[in-house]
């Protein structure tokens, strides 16, 4: 029998990941996908049995844009997203536009919906391996205020809620860039490199994801944290990627107050919040939704970075080829 799936997110960095891993036959099922964007492709939309998805568009600024948008769906994969921006711009897409595709859902009889949201509603550290919400949120920017408060909506229509940590792979354009951009300031090893963080590859994230889509009973409601169960050292990071030629050699050993100098000597483009993020104690107990997804975790994200390095390489030269300004 083949499962009907209603993508957000489908041209976004992870959801472009899904998209490809939810329409491979390997995934267990027949599967079409309806995709929703802002601007649909051009040309007809996929005719049913026809390989790919069909592009719809729709806008989640724009509720209206969403009725009959799930019609007939078995699943939502609810992936998209604002991650920067104003705070009333961040509600229009996480709070407003989530409840009212959600409500959609509800309308239509889509009884399972995985909902994606981030490890960032938990604010500043240290976090050392805690379970779901053994501290209470405390997010720090519109995009992970506003994401937590799009996890109501969901929890609401009984959905899998994902808070993965770090993300990286081919595509990343925050973890690895931000590192690349620190290590100029802070050609060191941060606090000796003992932070550790929750990491999780994208393709593993988009396995993780289509496992939930394609399970033969519903998955589990509520909220889970969802990068790889073993955490990553700052440090091992960094060598990973230094060996690699993603970066360059980290050097000897800062402490946290001589970094901490440095930045506020010479400002960069990622504040001492973010070395925080990136440098500091974040991880999250993960085990949990791997399991009940009977989805392996795989060998982890510094497994993985040898198949991504190559695009880390192309994405930091063209950064540093661009004009400023």
């Amino acid at each position: 029998m083949t499962l009907r799936v209603v993508l957000t997110g489908a041209t976004g960095f992870i959801g472009s990941k899904v998209l490809r891993a939810v329409l491979d036959p390997a995934a267990g099922r027949p599967v079409e996908v309806r995709a929703l964007a802002r601007t649909a492709p051009p040309g007809p939309s996929r005719p049913s049995g026809a390989p790919g998805p069909s592009w719809v568009g729709a806008d989640l600024t724009r509720p209206r844009s969403l009725r009959g948008v799930c019609e007939g769906a078995d699943v939502l994969l609810h992936l998209a997203s604002r991650i920067s921006g104003t705070e009333e711009e961040c509600a229009a897409v996480n709070v407003r536009g989530a409840a009212a595709l959600l409500e959609e859902a509800r309308r239509c009889g889509v009884r399972r919906i995985v909902h994606l949201s981030t490890a960032a509603v938990y604010g500043p550290g240290p976090h050392r391996g805690i379970r779901v919400n053994e501290k209470d949120p405390a997010p720090g920017s519109p995009a992970s205020r506003t994401r937590l408060l799009g996890e109501r909506a969901a929890l609401d229509a009984g959905a899998t809620v994902l808070r993965p940590g770090f993300v990286t792979g081919a595509g990343d354009r925050w973890v690895v860039p931000a590192l690349a951009t620190l290590l100029e300031r802070l050609p060191g090893r941060w606090n000796g490199g003992r932070g550790l963080l929750s990491l999780v590859d994208a393709d593993d994230l988009a396995r993780l994801i289509t496992a939930l889509a394609v399970l033969p009973d519903r998955p589990p409601a509520g909220i889970f944290h969802a990068a790889h169960p073993r955490p990553v050292r700052n440090g091992d990071l960094m060598a990973a990627l230094g060996d690699l030629g993603v970066l360059a050699p980290a050097g000897a050993d800062l402490s946290w107050e001589r970094c901490l100098e440095l930045l506020r000597r010479a400002p960069s483009g990622v504040s001492e919040r973010q070395f925080e993020l990136l440098a500091g104690e974040h991880w999250f107990r993960s085990d949990e939704i791997w399991m009940l997804a009977d989805c392996p975790p795989g060998p982890g994200p510094l497994a993985r970075l040898t198949a991504a390095a190559p695009w880390y390489r192309r994405h930091l030269a063209e950064r540093r080829a661009a004009p400023v300004g």
